[in-house]
Formats: structure tokens, C-alpha cells, sequence
């Protein structure tokens, strides 16, 4: 035990149910954690037996304080480490990881002509959600397909009024153009039934009653009329994929596998809808827990996000607090929602084949990290590191004439961009455009809170040659780190030209390190080079990005925030509502009085101060 290691007295915490803090040296939260009886659950993790997970062990050695909420009821624990988990983000709690941005279908049948919006967020607005979706641009297709046979609006109405004529969609037959009344609300909302019944997985219910309408129509010699039906029902032939798997009863639940191979857990949730499989997510969990604490953690995280929250949730064990999970996910959801470990039959079926899912996706991954750490063993052999570069950052700084001076840092991890892990900066120190200064200052910067939250590179790239990497040298050496961190400057690759401008030789990409002449050379498309440039490039449109941002938000404020009485809410509204600072220029006064938030009297000062 070390000198600074908590010495653990059981009297001194309460024998209730409640959240607990453990705390590093530096007081950071490492972990939080609920328990019915919280001295009872510390002290299992003090015993000489130990907690029973392999990286408890690690943390016990780290605490140096333990913090204790008292609640009154185990769901109220819940909650409050929920809350306390998505504030504090502590390591050694489980961290939700997958590999795609999931989206999903919106529709309000509040609007007079309700259409389907692409949503990243799931929200508790009266909306009806489809997905998770894994690819936005397969929902895009998807999009496609429903508007040839049932021609919802793309826009919002407001948009689409403000149009002297309907849109090209309308034109090319997909649209119905209720915008501009070339349909009847009643009429509309028939394609949007047929539009929700095909989401929902009802090809067969939807493909009867197109028939049968199709035959009213030609028995009633409106031939037109059945013309349409027959071509809504050709494409939704073409359109129309069978479902392998679906239940018979139609319901919408998710179905949770698990996999574990030493303390590495995969996840895999497999999503039903309206009885037929749609999609698959996967996760892979940093640390292992024990089966039971490790499923409720998961769902406490997952449906705690804006996510849809199914019927039923189907799962190999019963987790943890099971009944307080159910009870939990049934208010947020406003009708009971079940938590089900089926024994026999299609269910359990079901949670085998999640879980083979769950297999199968570990060992992609697993094979995929192989060939990664392959190609750091390239880079770190090439550059001559002294440590495989597991973390990896690119600096990079943007700016137009010394304007909107910024820089970014784009991370990779074992080889894989984190984007969550990449920063924007704003240059503070440096005026006009002095890069190399710059990427000193973002540098410093990064470094120095690096030192104090213990979080450092094993390599640093910088777009540059020796000019910026004498900068960044300077910049280590200040804060003792030049023997801890290598660095390489990525100096791109140089063209040369004819007289006529044509390219005739370009030279192959060169990497710079400190106290060499002579760059390293990569042969051109080895993997190793392919990563270094790929994070290269990541900074830069990291930095493009945020600056572009910056320019545009000055752009768009410069004007309006020059008009007295239109403040952040007013300028937002007149923006939502017109879209553009041009649209807003060219409005007449009555278009300006009918925004919402602007009275007439503002609406004449907008009016005459582009006037």
C-alpha cells in the first residue's frame, strides 16, 4: 500500500442506499458507482477477496477520497449516477465506444402535411421516430425509393411557400406540392400512411391495399387514377426487401448479445421494428465488469442518451437492478417497458443470434486492430520512436491574413481517428499571420494541460518541415517533455511544372525529425504513410472547419447586429425563418411582420435599414 492510498474505514459511511465518488490525487472523479447499501458495497471493493473485476485493482491504488450521496430510494441512485457519470466522465467507468454515427427518421403527424426528416437526436417532442439507422445514406436511398412511389415535401412549409412556383421535386413527379395546393390534406395523408406503413415493415398489408384500390379505380373507369396505383405498386415491388428474420407479433423491442474474451466485451443490439429486423449496433466496452453489472451499466448509458426506447429489451441475463431499471425506462418512455431474459423459444433465439453477432464483431475488430498496430510498428521502426505511437496528435492553424486565427488538434488512438478526442483553439497571443507562433502557442497550450490531467502523446506530427518543427522542439524543451514525446514534421510533397503550368514531377511526401538533415522517406502508398497523411489531413479540415465556422458567424452577425432592438433571439428568429441574410434583404415589409418574435415596428426597422 502506498503512503497516499486511502485507508479504508467502513463506520465511516452510511449503511443506506446512495452514489458514491471515488477520487484521485488531483480529487478527479475515477469512478461512480450506486449501491442499496453503500459501506457494504465499499467494502467489498477494500476486502482482502477484492471486487472481482480485473481493473479494480488499479483503482483502488489511485483513490485517495471516497464521496458519498445518500438518496432515498435505489431508482433515485440510478438516476443521480447517471447524472454524475455524464458529468464527470470517469475512467473507470464503462464508456460507450461504436464505430458508426447512427440516425434516424422523423415524422410529426401534428403538421398539417407531415414529412420525414433525417435526425441524429431522438427527442420527447410527439414526434414519431424509425431507426436507428447504421448509414444516413442508405436512409437517403431509402428516402428516394418512398418519394417515387409516395411524393411527400422535402422542406419546410415556410420555405417552400416563400417559392413563386413548386419545387423541381414536384416536377419530376416527387413531390405533391401541398405548399402550393396541388393536393388536398386529405389526399396527403394518405401517401404518408403508405409512406409510415412501408417504414414500419408492412410491404404486404400496404401492397393489398394498393391493389385493391387499383382495381376500384379501373372498375370506375378513372384509369388515370389506377394508372398511379400501378405504378405506386411496381415500385414498391422493386423497393420491397424481405425480411429474413420477424416476429408475428409485430412488436418493436431491441435484443442485446454479449461477448467476452479476456477483459475485452463486445456488444451488439439488434433493433426490431414493427416485427422485422432493421439494423444492428455494435460497441466495444473498455473495461470488463461481471456479467450482471456490466448489462445494467450498458442500459442505464444507452437508453440514458436520446435514443428510441423499444417495448421490450431482450437480453441473455437479467442485469443488475432490474426491476429499478424497468420502472426507469418505463417513465421516460410513458408506458411499461419490460426487460426479458428468455429461456426458450423465437425470443431466445433471438439473443443468440445478438450474441453471435457480438462474436463475430470482436473478432473483425480484433483482426482490423491487428493490422492497425501492425502499421505503428511500421512507423515507429521507419521514424525510429522510442514507444509504439498508441496516441497520436496533428496540430494544424487556419487563418485568412492573420484573421480568425485558429488551430485544431486531430488524436488518433491505436491507429483509429477519436474524434472526440480532437480540440479547436482560439490563437490568443499572436497577432496577424504568424503560424509558426501560432502552433507554439496551441502547442503550449495543450501540453501544459496535459501535464496536470496526466494525459500525454506518444507522438506529435506537424504539418511543416524543420521551420516548424524548431518551433515545436522549443516549445517541449520549456516544458521538460523533448525525452517523453517524439515528434516528425509532414512536409508535403513538392511539384514542379512546366512553362505552361502542367505538372511534370511531383516528389514523394517527407518526414522531418529533430536534428536530422536528411527527411525520411516513405515509399509512396504504404500504410504507414497513408495514416500519418490521413491524420495530417484530419487536422487541417479540422482547422478549416472551425474556421470557416468563425467567418461565417461574423459574416452573418456583422449586419443584423447593427440594427437597434434586434438582439440574439430576434436575429435567430428572422434567420430560422428566412433562411439567409440575403432572403432577409430582399423581403418586403409584410413578409418582415409576419416572422414570429418581430413586431411591426422592428419589422420597419429591419426593412429600412437594408432599404
Amino acid at each position: 500500500m502506498s503512503e497516499n492510498q486511502l485507508q479504508f474505514n467502513p463506520a465511516s459511511y452510511p449503511a443506506a442506499s446512495g452514489v458514491y465518488l471515488m477520487r484521485g490525487e488531483k480529487d478527479q472523479v475515477l469512478y461512480v458507482g450506486k449501491a442499496n447499501n453503500l459501506r457494504k458495497r465499499l467494502r467489498s471493493y477494500f476486502s482482502s477477496a477484492g471486487d472481482g473485476r480485473p481493473h479494480i485493482r488499479f483503482l483502488v491504488q489511485q483513490i485517495r477520497r471516497i464521496e458519498t450521496i445518500v438518496t432515498d430510494t435505489e431508482k433515485e441512485a440510478l438516476l443521480l449516477e447517471n447524472t454524475l457519470i455524464k458529468k464527470h466522465r470517469p475512467r473507470y467507468n464503462i464508456r460507450l465506444r461504436d464505430d458508426k454515427t447512427y440516425v434516424s427518421l422523423r415524422i410529426d403527424f401534428n403538421e398539417e402535411f407531415p414529412f420525414l426528416q433525417i435526425v441524429r437526436r431522438v427527442k420527447k417532442d410527439g414526434a414519431t421516430y424509425f431507426g436507428p439507422f447504421s448509414s444516413s445514406g442508405a436512409v437517403r436511398e431509402t428516402l428516394k425509393k418512398i418519394y417515387r412511389i409516395f411524393p411527400l415535401r422535402h422542406y419546410p412549409m415556410e420555405r417552400c411557400r416563400r417559392r413563386s412556383r413548386p419545387c423541381l421535386y414536384y416536377q419530376i413527379g416527387q413531390c405533391s406540392a401541398p405548399c402550393h395546393g396541388k393536393i388536398s390534406r386529405e389526399d396527403y395523408l394518405k401517401q404518408v400512411n403508405g409512406a409510415i406503413s412501408l417504414l414500419a415493415g408492412k410491404e404486404k398489408e400496404l401492397m393489398d391495399t394498393l391493389k385493391g384500390k387499383m382495381h376500384d379505380a379501373a372498375a370506375a373507369m378513372r384509369f388515370e387514377e389506377a394508372a398511379r396505383f400501378r405504378d405506386q405498386i411496381q415500385a414498391l415491388e422493386l423497393t420491397a426487401e424481405k425480411q429474413k428474420v420477424s416476429d408475428a407479433k409485430g412488436m418493436d423491442q431491441d435484443v442485446i448479445g454479449l461477448h467476452r474474451e479476456g477483459g475485452n466485451v463486445e456488444i451488439t443490439a439488434l433493433f426490431v421494428r414493427g416485427g422485422s429486423l432493421i439494423s444492428r449496433r455494435d460497441f466495444n466496452l473498455e473495461w470488463s465488469l461481471e456479467a450482471e453489472e456490466l448489462l445494467a451499466s450498458f442500459l442505464q448509458q444507452y437508453y440514458g442518451a436520446e435514443v428510441f426506447i423499444p417495448d421490450r429489451i431482450l437480453v441473455s441475463l437479467p442485469p443488475a437492478s432490474l426491476e429499478t431499471i424497468e420502472l426507469w425506462l418505463s417513465e421516460r418512455k410513458g408506458r411499461q417497458v419490460r426487460i426479458i431474459a428468455p429461456a426458450r423459444g423465437p425470443s431466445k433465439k433471438m439473443v443468440e443470434m445478438a450474441e453471435r453477432n457480438a462474436l463475430e464483431s470482436c473478432r473483425q475488430r480484433e483482426n482490423h486492430r491487428e493490422g492497425r498496430d501492425k502499421v505503428l510498428y511500421e512507423i515507429q521502426k521507419n521514424l525510429g520512436l522510442r514507444k509504439l505511437p498508441m496516441r497520436m496528435e496533428c496540430y494544424d492553424i487556419s487563418n485568412v491574413q492573420g484573421r480568425f486565427s485558429v488551430g485544431s488538434m486531430a488524436v488518433f488512438l491505436r491507429g483509429e481517428a477519436a474524434k472526440r478526442e480532437y480540440r479547436r483553439f482560439r490563437i490568443k497571443t499572436v497577432a496577424g499571420a504568424d503560424d509558426f507562433a501560432s502552433l507554439a502557442e496551441v502547442l503550449r497550450r495543450r501540453l501544459t494541460r496535459g501535464l496536470s490531467e496526466g494525459v500525454l502523446p506518444d507522438f506529435v506530427l506537424i504539418d511543416g518541415g524543420q521551420g516548424q518543427l524548431s518551433g515545436v522542439m522549443s516549445v517541449l524543451k520549456e516544458l521538460g517533455l523533448e525525452k517523453k514525446i517524439d515528434i516528425a514534421g509532414l512536409a508535403k510533397s513538392r511539384v514542379k511544372a512546366d512553362a505552361q503550368g502542367d505538372v511534370v514531377e511531383r516528389s514523394e511526401e517527407r518526414l522531418f525529425l529533430p536534428g536530422e538533415k536528411e527527411p525520411v522517406i516513405f515509399g509512396e502508398g504504404l500504410p504507414a504513410l497513408f495514416m500519418l497523411e490521413k491524420l495530417r489531413n484530419e487536422a487541417h479540415r479540422f482547422a478549416i472547419t472551425y474556421h470557416r465556422s468563425l467567418r461565417s458567424r461574423a459574416a452573418l452577425g456583422s449586419s443584423l447586429d447593427e440594427i437597434p432592438g434586434i438582439g440574439p433571439k430576434r436575429k435567430k428568429s428572422l434567420l430560422k425563418h428566412f433562411g439567409s441574410i440575403t432572403n432577409i434583404r430582399k423581403a418586403s415589409r409584410e413578409e418582415l411582420r409576419s416572422c414570429p418574435g418581430l413586431s411591426p415596428g422592428m419589422a420597419e426597422d429591419v426593412y429600412g435599414y437594408f432599404h
